[in-house]
């Protein structure tokens, strides 16, 4: 998203500074802040993030002569720890929630060699993998 192509305005507020207002999105420390106070548009560039990442790895994310498990941990210190970098700060909604699942449901499905229509339960693909429900793993980060 560009977020040039928003626009903004200055205001002075005094001692030889200025504030920049935006309309909708500014981004800061690689975080995308919301004028709203959501977290979405840093939800779905966090999910973009994750997706960039798991396309780096696909070669060994993907490759059958490693275990299932290993494969499980390598997804979750690359891909599932950059998609939830800087979470802690966000009020995530249930939308955004879902939004996580269902990312981390189509890379995982990808990583077992499974598909939607083969009815595999997302629970049983989690374990095969060791991999922590990623709804957990939001709520564990905000305690």
């Amino acid at each position: 998203m560009n977020i040039s192509a928003f626009q903004s305005t200055g205001v002075d507020i005094g001692v030889n500074a200025n504030l920049e207002l935006v309309d909708k999105l500014l981004c800061y420390l690689g975080d995308m802040l919301s004028v709203e106070g959501d977290a979405d548009a840093a939800v779905e560039t966090r999910i973009r993030i994750g997706w960039n990442k798991f396309m780096q790895f696909v070669p060994l994310l993907t490759n059958k002569d490693m275990s299932l498990v290993v494969r499980g941990r390598l997804y979750s210190i690359c891909v599932h720890s950059s998609m939830l970098h800087g979470s802690k700060t966000w009020p995530v909604r249930k939308e955004n929630e879902v939004a996580f699942q269902w990312a981390e449901m189509r890379m995982v499905r990808w990583m077992c060699g499974v598909k939607l229509q083969d009815r595999v339960s997302s629970k049983g693909l989690r374990e095969r993998l060791g991999l922590d429900h990623i709804i957990l793993v939001l709520q564990q980060d905000r305690l």
